[in-house]
């Protein structure tokens, strides 16, 4: 990205971080931006040009029907000698084998992967939490859910949604969580996103000292994630969706591509 492509950036000093309230459970085949507007609309927060709203894998996920029941799946050979490996599943293993481009760490009880959309992640992103298809699919299960198939083409058609047909211009990003490298924990980062940009780049701004800054790329959609996810929660707090107001930036193209280090480059992988 050129200097001319770096879209302005401005984060206000008293930013609004806001989980909205009573968002229903998802089915399969569900329209997310009615969903999303139906709620702000019941909760009396209307977005407005430039906030961002926040949305949780989760409820993309469901709503895309990424639903798979591991009594259904054949692992493969490869699969069931893993397992045996890191003691899992070996149904799960076999859809983590699916989901993934390749390994990048094992152990007993880990299994860490190059994700099919890029990142690096534990189990492929696959979730058993509040994972449970709708009463009539339940069958025998156990259920986990996939991550969304195209996290960024889900964040520009809701961007298209809301400008189409509310004439405001949000941003959208989608989150999931993750683990990182020697810090315990997980936590929020765009796994999609649409209107934001990825990074916020402050090479040539001034610091304090009166020094141009030559490195600092700031991970703007990820720290969005990240304190959306303070507020959205992790367990049954039902907090899928959450406005994000006091960021405004230019025009930008950016995708989740644009935030992945190349494979050579990551010398954690």
């Amino acid at each position: 990205m050129t200097a001319e492509e770096i879209p302005d950036v401005r984060v206000d000093s008293e930013l609004l971080v806001k989980a909205v309230p009573n968002v229903p459970t998802v089915d399969p085949g569900q329209d997310l931006f009615e969903l999303m507007s139906d709620c702000l609309r019941s909760a009396g927060m209307g977005a407005l040009d430039h906030d961002v709203l926040v949305v949780a894998s989760k409820i993309i996920s469901r709503a895309q029907d990424c639903f798979v029941d591991l009594s259904t799946v054949e692992p493969s050979r490869k699969a069931r000698e893993l397992a045996l490996q890191v003691d899992k599943d070996p149904r799960l293993v076999e859809l983590i084998l699916r989901e993934s481009h390749e390994i990048s760490r094992k152990r007993e009880g880990v299994l860490i992967t190059r994700h099919r959309l890029g990142f690096i992640s534990a189990n492929s992103g696959i979730d058993s939490s509040n994972a449970s298809p709708p009463a009539d699919r339940r069958g025998d299960g156990p259920w986990v859910l996939t991550l969304p198939r195209d996290p960024d083409g889900t964040a520009a058609s809701l961007k298209a949604c809301f400008r189409d047909r509310l004439g405001v211009d949000v941003g959208i990003v989608i989150t999931d969580s993750w683990g990182r490298p020697f810090r315990r924990g997980p936590m929020g980062f765009a796994l999609g996103f649409a209107g934001v940009p990825a990074l916020w780049d402050r090479r040539g701004a001034i610091d304090r000292d009166g020094r141009t800054m030559e490195f600092t790329e700031f991970a703007l959609a990820d720290a969005i994630a990240a304190a959306a996810d303070l507020v959205a929660g992790q367990a049954n707090e039902g907090r899928p969706i959450t406005l994000v107001r006091g960021i405004r930036c230019g025009a930008t193209p950016d995708t989740s591509k644009a935030i992945l280090r190349e494979s050579e480059d990551d010398l954690y992988a």
